[in-house]
């Protein structure tokens, strides 16, 4: 897979796009997926049976900007699109509270409680 240019001002802002958005840390999030992944019934204590898209998230937040691959871009791209997708239809009754919003958002590594 090849390596994406770091030069490349479009990588730079999604790079401090994703990183804005992201306001939880790695263990945070890793506690996160795994506490749904017991809500769930999937939960074995393996990483890998950690819910998508936030084990990916995890795995390009493990990452120094300089070993990025055209994948996670592509990952880091919707997870942008995602969260702000959510953020636009935050909920009028209940807002940053809504307990099905606020867990999809803290899914992708976002806290809208922490963000307010």
């Amino acid at each position: 897979m090849p390596i994406p240019d770091r030069t490349d001002p479009e990588m730079n802002e999604l790079w401090e796009q994703f990183h804005s958005y992201i306001n939880v840390n790695s263990a945070e999030l890793r506690s996160w997926l795994m506490t749904r992944a017991a809500e769930d019934g999937t939960f074995r204590g393996a990483h890998q049976l950690m819910p998508e898209p936030g084990k990916s998230i995890l795995t390009v937040l493990a990452k120094r900007k300089v070993d990025l691959t055209d994948l996670d871009m592509a990952i880091m791209r919707e997870t942008v699109t995602q969260i702000e997708d959510l953020l636009a239809a935050r909920p009028a009754v209940g807002g940053v509270l809504d307990d099905e919003w606020r867990h999809n958002l803290m899914d992708l590594g976002h806290d809208p409680v922490r963000a307010v």
